[in-house]
């Protein structure tokens, strides 16, 4: 499934942005541009994106077929806001932010200037660097689109290297609440089982609880693909 080749542009060049342009770059998309980054971000920018052309967000917009908005939760509704006072946005350009927090109705500004609103999220946890480039490949992809548009977010996704995985817009919170839930649990968990290793006096706990750590999560979430009897009775 292939999407149209995009001129793609990237509001956002914190971890998350410049992965999707690298990936939506690796796919045959054009990359118009990016926001500046911080100081701080900068070489890392460069170094997932070599040669990248920095641009404000309103000559992004102008510029670009596909606009990827990769900002924080909180961040998001006002800019979009803003830039829909100033009329920024274009008639049938593909609109696309990476929140699981919102979902389409963050568009509606948008929308009301022709914009075709998309919501992607990748379920997997960003590191900001190129080795998440391969943590995408079979990784899933929460994806949200009016039903015209639905086709396009998931070529999109699966561009990327990732499987769609199409959520109602009354469940999104839900599936948010998951995937919070599923991240701050095992940060949580694993900072203290380190921290208590730290204190018996072994030096690199994380080195001697990744087996440990990643066997117990393949076990837990193999209970809910159906196998359960692979652990039945097993001590």
């Amino acid at each position: 499934m292939n999407s149209t080749r995009l001129g793609v542009g990237i509001i956002g060049a914190g971890r998350v942005g410049p992965l999707i342009a690298a990936a939506l770059s690796r796919a045959g998309h054009s990359l118009v541009g990016i926001t500046q980054p911080s100081e701080s971000g900068q070489e890392r920018v460069e170094a997932i994106l070599p040669g990248v052309v920095y641009a404000d967000p309103l000559q992004i917009i102008e510029r670009s077929e596909l606009v990827v908005v990769a900002l924080p939760d909180h961040e998001l509704p006002g800019f979009i806001e803003g830039l829909s006072l100033q009329n920024a946005w274009n008639t049938g350009q593909l609109v696309l932010h990476t929140s699981i927090t919102h979902g389409l109705d963050v568009w509606d500004s948008a929308r009301a200037q022709g914009a075709i609103p998309l919501a992607l999220h990748p379920l997997m946890e960003f590191t900001g660097t190129s080795m998440d480039l391969s943590r995408m490949s079979g990784a899933w992809c929460v994806i949200s689109a009016p039903a015209v548009a639905e086709p396009i977010a998931s070529a999109l996704a699966v561009e990327m290297g990732m499987e769609p995985l199409v959520v109602a817009e009354d469940k999104r919170a839900q599936v948010a609440s998951a995937i919070a839930l599923a991240t701050s649990f095992s940060h949580t968990t694993i900072h203290e089982a380190a921290s208590r290793l730290k204190a018996a006096g072994i030096d690199n706990p994380g080195v001697v609880m990744q087996p440990l750590v990643s066997s117990s999560i393949e076990n837990a979430l193999r209970l809910f693909a159906g196998n359960e009897r692979e652990l039945g009775g097993e001590a």
